[in-house]
């Protein structure tokens, strides 16, 4: 199960392994979260770096931004200027992400020997 809107108390897992997949249980939202842990970016840079269409990062920053991991920054500029980095809450899941780098890194290892 991953989240298609935001989370609420009523829609909570009472799971914590299980809320954590509603929060960022697709590869998008990892993806985003991974290229936000280094800074902040532009969209463009988002949608180059993750590789996936506009639309769906689109939908992915906007539940990632629902659910507080992410801080959305407009500018008043034409053309419009649009930042994305990662909340307080966002940032505490580097090592979630880093643990989950150090066992596709494993894997890897395992499967090419």
């Amino acid at each position: 199960m991953y989240n298609t809107g935001m989370i609420t108390r009523k829609n909570m897992s009472p799971c914590p392994v299980g809320l954590l997949l509603q929060a960022i249980g697709n590869k998008w939202k990892v993806l985003i979260i991974r290229d936000l842990l280094t800074g902040t970016k532009r969209f463009g840079m988002l949608r180059k770096s993750v590789g996936c269409s506009q639309n769906v990062l689109t939908d992915n920053l906007r539940m990632l931004e629902e659910d507080r991991l992410i801080i959305r920054k407009a500018y008043a500029e034409v053309p419009p200027k649009v930042e994305y980095s990662l909340s307080g809450t966002g940032k505490t899941l580097k090592p979630v992400l880093d643990a989950m780098a150090a066992w596709g890194e494993k894997y890897r290892e395992t499967i090419a020997s």
